[in-house]
């Protein structure tokens, strides 16, 4: 399967079960409010050191937001209710409660939820009020900039992490160009993040490693300065390999966003360097998400 003469690998990306959530940051301005969700969501690329996955899915406008504000929409995903319970409180503390001008906002409610604000109260050391509007708890906290709102808890939904396909070309910067315009066209799909620095990983793993102390190490056939030492899948002009990790609601939504975006990064074509899409899996042994690039493109 061929797209814009760039070849589509009979493969598939391997994905597994993760919780979500969504939140809501607002500020005096849509500056402020991005500065609040990049702080929030750093140091969050993968479950394996880092507790959680999250990222920035969209901006929002006054008249998408619960007090009327410039706000960002994020979405943080991990392993469990008690590790996303745990990440979710200490980034609004460390993060949210510290950036001037925000406030903090659950995005999804569902019948299981996780505390946001609940405990964060205690900051204000008694001086705190509680307001409950249409049935939702919101707390003011007094601060030195003014007062922080947030909302007593967030709800917590079935999510999907590890959604994925690698990009071979010819150079690394050309590489990095089809990412880029493969990463714009995903951000405007709803219900992802791609949790990696700007979208892209440049160090994509495999599951295990020759050192027992590791889970995971590099994905050595995919390294092309490794071409002749082990079993590469690379071919002989391809001198650089990029992925894209996708972390979703639904199935669907990461289906979607994959199609997307590498039809962007097949736009670029051969005469740019894009030689094969391709994609991340370990035989079906990770998790039970299967997404077969062709039968995603078809």
């Amino acid at each position: 399967m061929k797209i814009n003469g760039v070849r589509i690998d009979p493969t598939f990306a391997e994905a597994f079960p993760m919780k979500a959530t969504r939140m809501i940051i607002t500020a005096t301005n849509l500056k402020w409010a991005t500065i609040a969700a990049q702080t929030l969501t750093g140091f969050a690329t993968s479950v394996i050191a880092c507790g959680c996955e999250a990222g920035i899915e969209r901006e929002l406008s006054a008249e998408e937001t619960p007090d009327g504000r410039p706000g960002v929409s994020v979405l943080m995903f991990a392993m469990d209710d008690k590790g996303l319970a745990k990440q979710v409180e200490t980034r609004a503390g460390q993060c949210a409660l510290t950036s001037c001008t925000a406030a903090l906002f659950a995005g999804v409610y569902s019948d299981t939820s996780i505390p946001l604000g609940k405990n964060l109260r205690f900051f204000g050391d008694g001086y705190q009020i509680s307001k409950v509007i249409g049935g939702r708890r919101y707390w003011r906290i007094p601060v030195m900039n003014g007062e922080f709102v947030v909302e007593e808890k967030t709800g917590v939904v079935k999510g999907i992490g590890g959604g994925n396909f690698l990009i071979l070309a010819r150079t690394r910067l050309q590489a990095l160009a089809a990412c880029e315009v493969a990463v714009e066209a995903m951000r405007r799909v709803p219900n992802i993040v791609m949790p990696f620095p700007g979208g892209v990983v440049g160090s994509g793993s495999k599951v295990g490693s020759k050192y027992p102390f590791l889970h995971v190490s590099t994905n050595e056939a995919f390294c092309p300065t490794l071409k002749g030492l082990v079993d590469s899948q690379l071919d002989p002009e391809i001198e650089s390999v990029m992925e894209i990790v996708i972390d979703g609601l639904s199935e669907e939504d990461i289906r979607t966003a994959m199609r997307v975006g590498i039809r962007a990064a097949c736009t670029l074509g051969p005469e740019n360097g894009i030689c094969r899409i391709s994609a991340g899996n370990y035989g079906g042994k990770l998790g039970p998400y299967h997404f077969p690039l062709q039968e995603i493109l078809a």
